[in-house]
């Protein structure tokens, strides 16, 4: 039930309280902006600026609903959705995003988000998203709906995202390493070995049929795990 906050917490609302969201932006303009376009009709508990500190907020705040930009530092919002989920989180998440395109919504709603929406589109669709989200539906920007549907149809295409070849820890060493972490600074950083590190870097390499560190950062930015 996607109605279900944090680690089981219903988040049923009475009407004489306000949805409470926790925002994720690193974009401190757009999280001004959307603060004031929420603040009619919801409880602003907090606004964190990576997916490191979304997964603590998270937990810590238990939010009725967490509105997620895509491509974030440290840990992207799909891939801190992902480990949401994995740790037993059932909060609804809503991504808006500047990214219209089809692979970062099907992975977006394929990792368990409960709404996508572009960025231009937040003053008309956002609050509609988030009510969606509390009601335990998805809402998906109209923009994109006939394209992801007809690619959910057509089944995995795995040239069309390759980034679903890689293991969510792939993913995280991945967008580390394009932000210009050492293995050492990754590796203690994510409580693992400097060589636990390399081995991913390689396998990711074989996987992905890249030769070099250049090419690894190449790919997450063109694949928007990170920001040029």
């Amino acid at each position: 039930d996607c109605r279900l906050g944090a680690w089981g917490r219903s988040s049923a609302v009475s009407q004489a309280q306000r949805p409470r969201v926790l925002l994720c932006d690193d974009h401190r303009l757009v999280a001004e902006a959307l603060k004031s376009l929420l603040a009619p009709e919801f409880e602003l508990v907090g606004v964190v600026e990576d997916g490191r500190e979304l997964i603590g907020a998270a937990a810590k705040l238990r939010p009725d609903v967490i509105v997620a930009d895509v491509t974030m530092p440290q840990l992207n919002g799909i891939d801190a959705l992902v480990q949401l989920r994995k740790g037993g989180a059932r909060t609804p998440v809503v991504f808006l995003t500047m990214h219209r395109d089809v692979t970062f919504a099907r992975r977006a709603l394929e990792a368990g988000a409960s709404g996508f929406v572009l960025t231009h589109s937040a003053p008309a669709e956002l609050v509609t998203a988030i009510r969606a989200a509390l009601d335990g539906g998805t809402y998906l920007t109209p923009q994109l709906t006939s394209e992801v549907l007809e690619s959910m149809r057509q089944g995995p295409d795995r040239a069309a995202d390759p980034v679903v070849e890689l293991s969510p820890r792939q993913r995280e060493i991945l967008q580390l390493v394009a932000e210009g972490g050492s293995a050492k600074g990754i590796a203690s950083s994510l409580s693992i070995s400097s060589r636990t590190v390399e081995f991913h870097k390689y396998q990711m390499m074989e996987t992905l049929g890249l030769h070099t560190t250049a090419d690894l950062i190449h790919f997450a930015i063109k694949h928007g795990l990170v920001e040029p």
